[in-house]
């Protein structure tokens, strides 16, 4: 068989967007478990693309918006991580891409897909980003190919661009629109990456209808809490309005993590997949490398 023109061996594991942050904690997740991957990647001179293929990595190009070359950058795999991006597309877009993907898997002939989407896309949240990729969930699902929805809520690294030293004091200040007081689903990237690496691994560890994957729950002020614990720094809450929110589909979303219950991961069911699941404190802990200052 072939990928891109190039002879590969039967039996790899496909990540696209292996370059990317969950794309990226797949492949790690599926190398540790001495598993072959093929990364499906838009440029393959890019120099994380020349890493992944120093590493061992067999990278193939694979670009959503030329979907024509898909189909061969599949060919053999079997199982394929896949994920859609909404940033740069808009839910249009993303839902273009969406099917462009799950249409080349089924001509590829791929036995398994694990898609990515987010927690609550089954549930009308609203928030357009989510919405677009219910639509990718359900025209897979339409597809015939079989797969495996895994539904990530919050990123915890989304809490590390939040945060900022207050002018003046040193002090951290974690500047965000979530609601005070309103606990909130999270997980850390790398447990995605090893959720879905167990998911292609043994497609039956996900419920049919797909599951929502969590690590942990903290509101606000317990986030910074636990930030100046590890940091040994005073950290304070600053809530941005709502109407602050720079774009629509943002204020939509934050303003939906606001209502309770909004995520609804099944932590358990997550830690069943992913034994070393972070929580918040240990995600801290791992970028500090610091001792809790309880």
């Amino acid at each position: 068989m072939t990928a891109g023109g190039h002879p590969v061996p039967d039996g790899e594991l496909g990540v696209l967007g292996a370059t990317g942050q969950q794309g990226g904690a797949v492949v790690r997740a599926l190398r540790a478990r001495g598993a072959g991957v093929r990364a499906l990647v838009r440029d393959v001179h890019d120099p994380r693309s020349r890493a992944l293929a120093a590493d061992g990595v067999h990278v193939v190009r694979a670009d959503t918006d030329d979907p024509a070359g898909l189909p061969a950058a599949m060919a053999g795999l079997r199982g394929l991580f896949a994920m859609t991006v909404f940033a740069g597309h808009g839910p249009e877009g993303e839902v273009v891409q969406g099917r462009a993907v799950v249409d080349a898997a089924a001509a590829a002939g791929v036995p398994h897909v694990v898609y990515s989407s987010v927690g609550g896309a089954d549930r009308g949240s609203g928030v357009p980003h989510f919405a677009s990729k219910w639509a990718v969930e359900e025209h897979l699902r339409a597809s015939g190919v079989p797969a495996s929805v895994v539904r990530p809520v919050f990123f915890m690294e989304n809490f590390l661009g939040a945060l900022a030293p207050a002018p003046g004091d040193g002090d951290l200040v974690l500047r965000t629109p979530l609601r005070p007081g309103v606990p909130l689903q999270m997980i850390a990237v790398a447990d995605i990456g090893a959720v879905a690496a167990a998911a292609l691994l043994d497609p039956a560890l996900v419920p049919p209808d797909g599951l929502e994957i969590g690590g942990d729950e903290l509101t606000p002020e317990a986030v910074t809490e636990v930030v100046a614990a590890r940091t040994g720094t005073t950290c304070r809450l600053a809530t941005v309005p709502l109407a602050d929110v720079g774009d629509d589909d943002s204020r939509a979303m934050f303003g939906w993590l606001g209502t309770l219950p909004a995520y609804r991961a099944d932590v358990a069911r997550t830690r069943r997949l992913q034994p070393a699941l972070q929580t918040f404190d240990d995600f801290v802990a791992a970028r500090t490398g610091a001792a809790a200052r309880r």
